[in-house]
């Protein structure tokens, strides 16, 4: 509400003072009216058992308007039948309300008692009060927070306890609303799943303490929102800061490219003029170049310095020193550099297989350790495991650092050292959202970014489950209709393309356009939801939060694609527990590490061959899953569903194949993935086929492979397995069994041989012969 955006289930509820009469609501305005409920509901009571069935709960709205104005949603409650009868089309009505309100006030049971009946109606008195009248002008934060913060203060002296924080959650459903979304204000001491929301919010709002003041509150209403689908803005103007340039190891290749691609950037570039030589001996000492460094640094009053390679020295004796304290961006990690100065905030990019400097990834994680937390950062690079047949799907930095010169992956890294509002991990994350296209983006913050967003589309449950039957898959299915702008939202997902071409596919961009959603199914399992997906994201946030690291949806949860074979598809939706990442692996390898693998694009698990043998129409079937990633890492195949530690005692919650653009994620908890879709995708109804070239001119298989064929429309049939052989080739087979049985020194007639024609070869037989 505070950040401009309302919530889906209750657009009405603005948690803002209302006006009655030209006067503020106070919390005692609010407080429930216990006493009309109890009135009224032993007009309703007929039998004086102390609970309401349905049948007593409609007659008394029927014969009563008193009851009527008190418990229909409007409050139009008809006369008395007695003195004036309504028209019989206001008693059809009259009756549906009635209906419809013993449904919500009953929540799926058959009678209601005397507590549940006044705390309900409580509510809604709450969330009336709370729904004010619009303010003629925009409210500030200050202005927003301070009445909701008063309502927690109960001692008036500034800071909210646990048990102020949990009774105003309780007491009032428009703050309930604001901090617990989608959550029942009277249960929150009735249900598991409420009152460990509440425990996480708390904490997160107060740090881990067991107070927090009216600062940490509004703090948390500007920019930790968890149901916000508004994602932070982090672009800044990189003209107005300025990088110093270590000339040392940039006077060279590659370091050359790596400082053209910061001026192009349009960081404002200073080169430092001091004669530095180059510390190319094992003997050499920075000390006697560091007054006159430390006078440039002085006087050019850079945002952040920058070095490569063997300049990497200087800025190891700059911080031993303490001449420096500044954000610090350094390319090769030097073996001078042993550790960070307490406050300075340092990126360090280094590759697996650099000749140079050969460092293990545990010495570098050390030296980071070494570090101010939330304040350093790591990008590595290394080999993945070896695939089935053997080869490295992805292969570690050299000395040059080539990854940094794709993805704009370098500037990115210098916004990370510089931007001081979160660390440096989360500007990075933040990131990747660039490599999406604009209209995935918009879809994915419509579909919601958290698991309360996503179940807000769910079906009503049944009141009782034990109608349905409990084997049937249609039971988690629902059917997403194709004009719906629900479908759209997931076509666009499944079809988006990102920015630059995919490590991992080969194949031409048309082959991808044919390629159409047949069918959407949303998946709805309330199990998984409220026993794996939903415990592991509070338990996310509450880890993020003891280590200072706000929640951000879109940044620590994305959406991403998971494939397999239509059994273990269905098992996934069945159970309650989702995943299972310790069974899960890459077509036998994890070349990532042990965990469910999910790819960012759908055309990867797609053309990749994850999805299991297509069905008879050719259609192939993936799950399209909300992930929590957490703040993650590099994965390592020596990666056993262990990951290293980011801040002891907290590990790293998931890990990455590349740290510059992710393109698979890996995780190793069952309740970090959510399946929210079951996607049915297949090529279009008209096949693309090689059209047949020209007489008398060669065309080189190259050629064939990089331009879109031609669409003909005439082949309904899909090839055959095996080509059968031209007319020519069988007349020239015969003739030479004759020749052979002719002669006098004839051996048995050898069976004849004719080479298998090439795949292109039958596509222009086919496409000639098309009926």
């Amino acid at each position: 509400v505070l950040s401009g955006v309302k919530s889906p289930q209750a657009p009405r509820v603005v948690a803002v003072p209302a006006q009655r009469g030209g006067r503020p609501v106070t919390p005692a305005a609010i407080a429930p009216q216990s006493s009309e409920a109890r009135m009224i509901f032993s007009l309703i009571d007929a039998n004086g058992d102390g609970s309401l069935s349905r049948l007593e709960f409609v007659n008394a709205v029927m014969l009563s308007s008193i009851v009527a104005a008190f418990v229909l949603p409007d409050g139009s409650g008809d006369t008395d039948c007695d003195d004036d009868p309504v028209a019989p089309r206001q008693q059809r009505r009259t009756f549906d309300e009635a209906h419809e309100a013993f449904d919500l006030l009953a929540d799926g049971r058959c009678r209601v008692g005397l507590a549940d009946f006044v705390s309900h109606f409580a509510r809604l008195q709450a969330q009336a009060a709370m729904a004010a009248v619009a303010p003629q002008a925009p409210l500030g934060a200050e202005d927003l927070a301070r009445p909701l913060f008063d309502l927690m203060d109960l001692d008036g002296s500034g800071l909210v306890s646990r048990l102020g924080f949990f009774d105003a959650v309780r007491r009032c459903a428009g703050l309930a609303e604001l901090l617990l979304p989608g959550e029942d204000s009277s249960r929150v001491f009735k249900s598991e799943r409420g009152f460990q929301r509440a425990k996480v919010v708390f904490d997160v709002i107060s740090g881990g303490r067991s107070r927090f003041d009216f600062a940490s509150f509004e703090s948390y209403c500007r920019r930790f929102r968890t149901d916000s689908l508004s994602l932070p803005d982090w672009e800044y103007d990189r003209s107005q800061r300025k990088v110093f340039m270590i000339t040392p190891g940039f006077d060279r290749e590659p370091g050359a490219q790596h400082a053209r691609l910061l001026e192009e950037s349009g960081y404002q570039v200073h080169w430092c003029e001091a004669s530095l030589p180059l510390p190319d001996r094992r003997d050499f000492s920075a000390l006697p170049f560091l007054p006159t460094l430390k006078a440039e640094l002085d006087a050019a009053a850079p945002d952040l310095l920058v070095c490569v390679s063997l300049g990497g020295l200087y800025v190891a004796a700059l911080w031993q020193s303490g001449l420096w304290h500044g954000p610090t961006l350094v390319l090769n990690a030097h073996p001078a550099c042993t550790h960070i100065p307490r406050g300075v905030r340092a990126v360090i990019a280094h590759g697996s297989n650099d000749e140079v400097f050969p460092t293990f990834r545990q010495r570098l994680e050390e030296l980071i350790a070494t570090g101010t937390p939330n304040q350093c950062l790591l990008y590595y690079t290394g080999d993945s495991g070896r695939l089935s047949s053997g080869r490295l799907s992805r292969i570690g930095d050299r000395h040059d650092l080539a990854s940094l010169l794709k993805h704009d992956c370098l500037p990115r890294l210098a916004d990370a050292a510089l931007n001081v509002d979160v660390c440096p991990e989360v500007q990075l994350a933040r990131s990747w959202r660039h490599q999406l296209s604009p209209a995935r983006t918009d879809a994915e913050q419509w579909l919601g970014l958290t698991t309360t967003n996503v179940r807000r589309r769910w079906r009503p449950r049944p009141l009782h489950d034990a109608d349905v039957d409990s084997t049937s898959l249609s039971r988690f299915l629902a059917d997403v209709p194709r004009d719906s702008a629900e479908f759209s939202a997931v076509t666009s997902v499944f079809k988006a393309t990102p920015k630059d071409p995919l490590t991992y596919v080969s194949s031409p961009a048309w082959s991808w356009e044919g390629c159409q959603v047949i069918r959407a199914w949303r998946v709805e399992n309330p199990s998984q939801e409220e026993c794996s997906a939903g415990p592991y994201f509070l338990s996310l946030q509450h880890s993020l939060a003891v280590q200072g690291v706000p929640f951000e949806p879109g940044t620590h949860t994305v959406w991403a694609f998971h494939g397999s074979s239509a059994e273990s598809v269905e098992s996934i939706i069945r159970d309650p527990a989702g995943f299972q990442p310790c069974m899960a692996g890459s077509r036998g390898t994890s070349p990532w590490g042990l965990g469910t693998n999910f790819a960012r694009d759908a055309r990867y698990v797609a053309e990749g061959g994850f999805c299991g043998p297509p069905a008879a129409d050719g259609s192939r079937q993936m799950l399209m899953c909300l992930v929590a990633i957490g703040v993650p890492c590099l994965g390592d195949p020596l990666h056993n569903g262990v990951l290293p530690h980011r801040r002891k005692p907290h590990r790293y919650n998931s890990s990455v194949d590349s740290l510059s653009n992710p393109e698979i994620y890996v995780v190793q908890h069952a309740g970090a993935a959510l399946p929210a879709y079951l996607i049915r995708s297949g090529n279009s109804s008209r096949r693309w086929q090689l059209a047949r070239p020209a007489r008398g001119r060669r065309t080189s298989s190259a050629s064939l492979s990089s331009s879109p064929p031609r669409l003909v429309t005439a082949v309904a049939r899909p090839l055959p397995r095996r080509a059968p052989r031209p007319a020519c080739l069988a007349r020239a087979a015969v003739a030479a069994e004759d020749a052979q049985r002719a002669n006098s020194r004839a051996r048995p007639p050898p069976r004849a041989s004719v080479r298998r024609p090439q795949p292109w070869a039958r596509a222009f037989f086919f496409a000639e012969h098309a009926p």
